[in-house]
């Protein structure tokens, strides 16, 4: 009993405060420390009066009543004189009933043990509940909770139908449908989104075939329960479930669908997506193309609607940019054809618009064509498999070597469907801790043979929008006595908020910035990556919304750089032959010189009367014509070698001058010559005798009058139509090395906008204007032009007067033989060159070989035929006297071969004239002789019968022949026998008339 009373004494002791003063404290010993309020200290062992404690002792706290301790209940003494754990309080705190049990839920406390003043109780319920009151608890410092215990009811649910394609096309659903349930069983589980409802999914595989989801829709429309939204995936599919949905005023909300005709508000009124469309793969592109200076682009697409309007999109944008895309092929099932197509037509910068399935027979095509490589870049759709080009196909037919080699350094365009930064979103969740959630979901499935695994984010912020916009949809919906479990495929109201709540979604997803424009679709940014070294490699984001390039500068090319967007074409103009043009510059330069040496010749020697009488003026001129001619031989050789560009319309000035007024001058000279040598001389002759005299000046303006027209026609050409510089394209030709480039020939011409009509059909080729135009002119001969029919038209007319007046002989125009022999060669050159000309106008060096030779040997023939006779005459003759000199010398004033012939002809007249006087003085002694026989006869037979005297009247024929030694008589009616036996008086006249029919025969 003693022992029990001193403990009792001893445990109520450290109740009362002690009075004595504090003794010094030992080392190693603890002071006693006051117990907490409302509480005590258990000494154990130890009397009233102990004022310190030894090393290792240890005290107890307790408390007072239904009180219970709250921190260390047990501390012990330290060597240092310190006692355990003083940095945490000890209090003693009334304790709270038990509520630790919860029907269809669970209960947990924090901290962890006995409930006291601060402890937390949370409530939860199991799944399908919904939790009734608050789910937290506190107890006071009365020892109650501040709330009651929450109850435990059922949730009305919410039912999504899904379509999920496992396989086909795209087989997306394979990462998309484990997403997609991970959402909701997070959604689910929040009590701050739709605390009075839970979401489950219903969901089909449809293959990503249209034909199977119109089967499946059917199933989820006609069967219950009710479906408020429906969740498609692959494009087609989504267009098909879209366009049905209106009738059932549902609305749709894609997860993995890009095609551009989805965002069609008009066919589709309630499709949202949060998979943005494929048309926002097409600014990124365009970026790209002006990044790399390519113009010149090809495209390839499967056909289908998605790819069909993304291309339609992609024509625009480029269109708009300034890019022509040159190729657009397209396949249904076998791209072999269109590949083929690819390569014949030089495409180089090729985008394609296909299915991960296709996407392996088309570069199966390409390795077969051998369409990879430093010179091509190929733009794929960047949702495909990382591994798809090693996935083996049986309807491809090669390895995995050759389509990895094929694949090689291709760029590809993804919508940016996971958040590149670690932000914490919606779901609490960050990007990496979703991805590792997933795959702990796919049970350790490689992502790279999972479909779908990049879209899995945008099926998961899918469930998430969804969750969030029928959550903010409860309050309005309560305001006006409607429920969310009240919806049915007639109630346009309860769908028309939940699109209100959609299109003005806004959140952080783990696939980023959740936000849908006024089409429904998603907006997001564009992630560039390139195939290196056969894995993918992020090379840059686009941000179209702001369009800002981001460029990481790690792009990796085969060649030395981003290849040409076609094969590089270099520009070489053809020039002439320098040594051609020296060689021709030459004989003209001579001929000039020939031609100053004729006009001085004629000039000195114009008072010779033989000059005279070949018109020396007129032969001036045809001199003078001819250096003009051959000093166009030089411009016409001038090209872009010798001259800027600038200047070679003067240059084209120069040609068209020398040549029109040299021709006119050197031609219409001679033709001048020609054309009154047949005016005059060969008319009747009762209009020769008055055409006689020629008049100088009628030759003069001959001349002018050519030269006017020609000069007038130049002139409206100049003005009219001036000549400019056009460019001729030749056939590209490819270098002897192996560059990846081509020349392209070009071909400098003089020429106008209306050639044609002044020269006729000049070209056959393809030129390009310096006016940025290309044309191609027709290869049918047109009619020849205005000049060409002109001189045309002149010189054939020349040519029939020179062949008219070959056998005339005139002291007028003493030379015009030798003209008409000019004539025939100017005029057989230049209508032989000119067609040739225009034959060869694309061939520099022959054209103006053809074109310039026939002006110097035109020039040649017509000063050597025209003036190296005269020079002959004047110099083995001695003819260099003036006419007044000749007249003292000789007394006549003809020194011509004409008038020699004259002289030499009467000469020979008048040895025949002596001729026939004596015969017929012979003759008339011969008649006379027979008269006188005649006579004698007839005396001497006086009696002679009537038949005699007939006889004699009528001599016998032999009795009339001359004697031995002379001519027999003519027979004709002039014969001198019968003239002079019948008619002796007319002997006379007939006399006369033999010696004036002689007269013009000897002149002849």
């Amino acid at each position: 009993m003693r022992s029990g009373r001193g403990l009792q004494h001893f445990l109520l002791f450290p109740l009362i405060p002690s009075f004595h003063p504090p003794a010094a404290k030992p080392s190693n010993c603890c002071a006693i420390i006051r117990p907490p309020r409302d509480g005590g200290i258990r000494y154990r062992g130890l009397t009233q009066d102990v004022q310190i404690l030894p090393v290792d002792y240890e005290i107890e706290y307790i408390c007072r009543g239904n009180r219970v301790i709250v921190g260390p209940k047990v501390r012990k003494c330290l060597q240092n004189g310190t006692w355990t754990d003083m940095s945490l309080h000890s209090r003693c705190c009334k304790s709270s009933s038990s509520s630790w049990s919860l029907c269809n839920g669970r209960v947990w406390a924090r901290p962890p043990g006995p409930p006291v003043e601060g402890t937390v109780l949370h409530y939860s319920c199991n799944a399908g509940f919904l939790l009734e009151g608050r789910n937290l608890s506190h107890c006071t410092k009365l020892g109650k909770w501040d709330a009651p215990k929450p109850t435990c009811l059922w949730k009305k649910k919410l039912y999504i139908g899904a379509l999920f394609p496992m396989s086909g096309g795209w087989p997306g659903g394979q990462a998309c449908m484990p997403s997609a349930q991970m959402a909701l069983d997070l959604v689910n589980n929040r009590s701050d989104i739709l605390p009075d409802y839970e979401l489950e999914l219903i969901h089909y595989d449809s293959m990503c075939d249209p034909g199977e989801a119109t089967k499946l829709l059917y199933d989820l429309l006609y069967t219950e329960p009710i479906k408020i939204v429906l969740m498609p995936g692959c494009s087609g599919v989504s267009t098909l479930v879209a366009e049905a949905a209106r009738m059932w005023n549902l609305i749709v909300l894609s997860y993995g669908s890009s095609s551009p005709a989805l965002s069609n508000r008009q066919r589709f009124p309630t499709f949202f997506r949060t998979h943005p469309s494929a048309t926002l793969h097409n600014p990124t592109r365009v970026q790209l193309f002006q990044k790399w200076k390519w113009t010149r682009i090809a495209t390839i697409q499967q056909t289908t609607e998605v790819f069909t309007s993304t291309l339609d999109d992609l024509e625009q944008r480029v269109k708009e940019a300034g890019i022509e895309i040159s190729v657009r092929q397209s396949f249904l099932t076998d791209p072999a054809v269109a590949v083929k197509n690819l390569k014949r037509q030089d495409a180089r910068i090729i985008v394609g618009l296909f299915y991960e399935t296709e996407a392996r027979k088309v570069f199966c095509e390409v390795f077969k064509e051998k369409l990879f490589g430093k010179k091509y870049v190929w733009f794929l759709i960047g949702w495909y498999a990382d591994n798809w080009f090693k996935i083996k196909d049986p309807a491809v037919n090669c390895s995995v070597e050759n389509m990895t080699e094929a694949v090689e350094g291709h760029v590809t365009t993804e919508i940016v469907m996971l958040n590149p930064e670690t932000v914490r979103g919606v779901s609490n969740m960050t990007s990496q801790e979703f991805i590792s959630a997933l795959m702990s979901r796919l049970g350790g499935k490689n992502p790279e043979e999972t479909g779908g695994f990049q879209e899995a984010p945008l099926a998961y912020d899918a469930v998430w929008a969804l969750a969030l916009a029928l959550n903010k949809t409860v309050p309005p919906l309560k305001a006006r006595g409607r429920r969310l479990e009240d919806f049915n495929y007639n109630n346009h109201d309860i769908t028309a908020e939940i699109y209100r709540a959609l299109n003005t979604s806004s959140f952080e997803g783990v696939s980023g910035q959740v936000v849908f424009d006024a089409q429904g679709s998603r907006m997001a940014m564009t992630l560039i990556e390139q195939l290196q070294g056969g894995s993918y490699k992020k090379i840059g984001y686009y941000d179209s919304s702001q369009k800002n390039l981001s460029w990481f500068g790690n792009d990796v090319w085969i060649g030395a750089g981003p290849p040409a967007d076609r094969t590089v074409v270099i520009e070489e103009f053809r020039f002439l032959s320098q040594k051609l043009f020296a060689a021709v510059s030459v004989f003209a330069g001579l001929g000039i010189l020939l031609g100053a040496a004729c006009l001085s010749f004629n000039i000195y020697n114009g008072n010779v009367r033989y000059i005279q009488n070949s018109q020396p003026y007129l032969n001036n001129m045809t001199a003078a014509g001819c250096m003009m001619a051959l000093a166009a031989v030089f411009p016409l050789g001038i090209d872009g070698h010798h001259v800027h560009r600038s200047q070679f319309p003067v240059v084209c000035q120069f040609r068209l001058w020398l040549l029109g007024l040299g021709f006119s001058l050197a031609y219409g000279s001679m033709f001048t010559k020609i054309w009154w040598v047949h005016t005059l001389f060969t008319k009747k002759e009762e209009k020769k005798e008055r055409k006689k005299h020629l008049e100088p000046w009628k030759l003069y303006a001959t001349v002018g009058v050519l030269l006017a027209v020609d000069f007038l026609s130049l002139m409206v050409w100049q003005i009219v139509d001036p000549l400019h510089i056009t460019v001729e394209k030749f056939t590209r030709e490819a270098p002897k090395e192996d560059l990846d480039v081509l020349i392209q020939p070009l071909l400098e011409h003089c020429s106008s906008q209306k050639m044609n009509t002044w020269l006729g059909n000049t070209h056959t080729h393809t030129h390009t204007h310096t006016h940025t135009h290309t044309h191609t002119l027709p290869v049918n001969p047109a009619p020849p032009g205005v000049v060409y029919g002109y001189k045309g038209l002149l010189l054939l007319l020349g040519i029939f007067l020179a062949y008219e007046t070959k056998s005339v002989s005139t002291e007028k125009i003493n030379d015009h033989r030798a003209v008409g022999m000019a004539i025939y060669n100017v005029a057989v050159l230049c209508l032989i060159t000119a067609p040739v000309t225009m034959i060869l106008s694309s061939q520099q060096d022959a054209s103006f070989a053809f074109a310039s030779l026939a002006v110097v040997f035109s020039a040649y023939i017509t000063l050597v035929v025209l003036f190296v006779p005269k020079m002959r005459r004047l110099i083995t003759r001695g003819e260099w006297q003036s006419e007044q000199q000749d007249t003292l010398k000789t007394g006549s004033s003809t020194n011509n071969n004409d008038e020699e012939k004259s002289r030499q002809l009467e000469r020979e007249n008048r040895e025949l004239q002596k001729i026939i006087q004596e015969k017929e003085e012979r003759v008339s002694a011969l008649r006379n002789q027979l008269a006188e026989r005649q006579a004698l006869r007839s005396r001497r037979r006086p009696s002679s019968g009537q038949n005699q005297n007939h006889n004699a009247s009528q001599p016998d024929p032999k009795s009339l022949l001359p004697p031995p030694g002379y001519p027999n008589p003519p027979t004709d009616n002039h014969s001198f026998s019968n003239s002079s036996a019948l008619y002796p008086a007319d002997s006379k006249m007939s006399r006369n008339h033999c010696h004036n029919s002689q007269i013009p025969l000897l002149y002849k």
